[in-house]
């Protein structure tokens, strides 16, 4: 084991993680109630309800595979992060245990990789959100719009974490309650039991009856894959916010329990509703987006503006979670010394607000690319940031092939939750990964501009920690 300050220095508390609050300075101001909403509305993104219609064109009806694929691989990922979470929460998650189990080149890296994702993310997000908000008052320019999401969500997370979680609260409860309408008006309307709909050619025939079940193919599902893939980041944000709960073990131990329904209902069954609603190739689905056209297809009045505020609560909540998720990243990394000092202090209120603050600042000058440079700059943010999530989840994997033995060794009483068929599924899903990333230099496009971008990125992280790590390791032996 390498000899790395341990979990409880890192911001994981002291003493037993299930109910003891941090001791890093941050508050346990994070409710149960928080942390369930947080947990069920943090694997919902924007790109849901805004990029499905794309992967159902590419795939057909087959693109329920390549979500039911990109799912178990998500739930795989959760339960693991979950067996090393519910042991040891800390506001780092999984780079404190890759900087614990695999070295500070490690947690640094992958630290920094994850921080660089949700900066540009703030960018897209906050941009998405002006051209709605702009669409409803013109009068307001775009990047005023941008700019005033971003002062109102970062005063919000400034305030105190309970702060953060309220909003959250809310943000991912309509997020929750609008899919869960929509299954259940889709399928009354499916079986023909939903007063006022006009759409009978509604059913189970949709899944084949336009070319099959696979009209593009056995390959569409692997393309479909790499469409859907990135919909699904966001999910590991509640092991972060875990660290700032009063009963983490309780809260990682809950959400990684629920995660296989919450894919099961949310993706998978709204996307099952759209299939049956319309043919998989109606021109709506990619011209309307496919929630909006299924929506449509059976008479729902002003589907298009219930889609709007729907997908702009779901931009505000991404736009929320990325604010935390970054400054938590930023302040673990601070505590580690990996990051400058500051990032790790925290004011009266328990917020790391230099921490806060540098994202935002990293956060609007990205907006400030995608304004002024959005076909090269800012480009190339989002290529090279494009395949972090995956890069995440592989080194997920990797460390808690580590992590199970040093838990077992030195707590195996705080191994609560386990990955199934350890270590076999684990490979499994590293294979998993590793041949999404292949297919996706394979399939060449963007997708390999998104892989070879990120690797390069990711090269220069690594670089960085290497030297760092030299230089430190002269500086013990003078």
């Amino acid at each position: 084991m390498n000899t790395q300050p341990t979990l409880a220095q890192e911001g994981s508390g002291t003493g037993d993680p299930g109910q003891t609050p941090p001791s890093d300075g941050l508050k346990a101001g994070l409710k149960n109630r928080h942390l369930s909403m947080i947990a069920i509305g943090g694997v919902i993104g924007a790109g849901l309800f805004v990029g499905s219609g794309s992967g159902i064109a590419a795939a057909g009806p087959a693109i329920l595979l390549s979500y039911a694929l990109v799912g178990a691989m998500v739930v795989f990922v959760m339960r693991m992060l979950g067996e090393m979470a519910a042991a040891r929460p800390s506001s780092g998650s999984f780079s404190a245990y890759a900087d614990q189990a695999l070295g500070r080149w490690a947690g640094f890296t992958i630290g920094w990789l994850y921080w660089f994702f949700w900066v540009v993310v703030l960018a897209v997000e906050a941009t998405a959100g002006a051209v709605i908000l702009e669409g409803w008052v013109p009068a307001v320019p775009q990047w005023a719009w941008a700019l005033i999401v971003m002062v109102v969500l970062t005063a919000t997370n400034l305030a105190s974490v309970a702060s953060y979680g309220e909003f959250e609260f809310w943000f991912a409860g309509i997020k929750v309650v609008a899919i869960g309408a929509f299954v259940v008006i889709g399928l009354l309307a499916v079986f023909g039991v939903l007063p006022g709909s006009d759409n009978p050619g509604a059913g189970f025939a949709h899944l084949t009856d336009a070319g099959g079940f696979m009209p593009m193919g056995a390959g569409a599902i692997l393309t479909g894959v790499l469409m859907v893939v990135f919909s699904f980041m966001g999910s590991e944000i509640v092991t972060l916010a875990a660290g700032e709960s009063e009963d983490p073990q309780r809260a990682v131990t809950k959400a990684t329990n629920s995660v296989i329904w919450r894919i099961g209902v949310f993706y998978l069954g709204s996307i099952f509703v759209v299939l049956t609603l319309l043919p998989w190739n109606d021109p709506s689905i990619v011209e309307k987006g496919s929630y909006v056209a299924a929506l449509d297809s059976i008479g729902i009045p002003a589907a298009g503006q219930i889609m709007n505020v729907i997908v702009l609560t779901a931009v505000l909540s991404c736009l929320n979670s990325g604010l935390y998720t970054a400054s938590r990243m930023a302040f673990s990394l601070g505590r580690r010394g990996d990051a400058p000092k500051g990032f790790a202090k925290v004011d009266k209120r328990g917020v790391p607000k230099a921490a806060i603050l540098s994202s935002v600042v990293f956060g609007f000058v990205a907006v400030f690319f995608n304004y002024q440079w959005p076909d090269t700059v800012f480009a190339f943010l989002l290529n090279s940031s494009g395949a972090v999530a995956l890069f995440v989840w592989l080194v997920i994997c990797v460390t808690q092939l580590r992590m199970r033995g040093i838990i077992l060794r030195e707590s195996p009483e705080k191994l609560v939750v386990r990955m199934w068929l350890f270590p076999y599924l684990t490979w499994a899903t590293i294979g998993m990964i590793v041949f999404v990333l292949g297919y996706m230099i394979y399939d060449g496009g963007g997708a390999r501009e998104q892989v070879v971008l990120s690797l390069l990125v990711a090269a220069l992280v690594l670089a960085i920690a290497l030297v760092r790590e030299r230089a430190r390791k002269a500086a013990e032996r003078v």
